[in-house]
């Protein structure tokens, strides 16, 4: 049997995998399931990273209304009905475990328009458009 590397960086290849297949089913779930809060009601929800614990017992669901909007809200709802999705998953995916499910707020899509407005102030397009010599 291989040893394992203590010093490992990040995330194994079965953790990588298993997230992505945690992931797509939960799209498939939220696209195709009527979730009975009304928080969720008419609300298309992104998940853009599933990260899974190593025992792949636990995953955080890293999720994000569809526009930005009432976002607190729409993870703190999600929070209350993933025992429904964590059933409802068991269902699609073919895990020993059906993993927890912890949903998180994603702030990557506001992270990434705050460098844009950074990127698209003037002095700082000036910057950018001088050419060195």
């Amino acid at each position: 049997m291989a040893k394992r590397l203590s010093n490992s960086k990040g995330p194994s290849q079965r953790q990588l995998r298993a997230g992505e297949v945690i992931r797509h089913a939960l799209v498939e779930i939220m696209q195709r399931e009527t979730l009975r809060n009304p928080v969720l009601e008419g609300v298309s929800v992104t998940v853009s990273e599933v990260r899974v614990s190593p025992d792949l017992k636990q995953a955080s669901v890293y999720a994000a209304p569809l526009g930005g909007d009432r976002q607190g809200e729409v993870v703190t709802a999600l929070n209350k009905v993933s025992p429904y999705l964590r059933g409802l998953l068991g269902k699609k995916i073919d895990l020993k475990f059906t993993p927890a499910l912890i949903f998180k707020s994603d702030e990557t899509f506001a992270e990434s328009e705050r460098i844009d407005e950074l990127l698209s102030r003037p002095d700082v397009a000036r910057d950018l458009n001088d050419e060195p010599t």
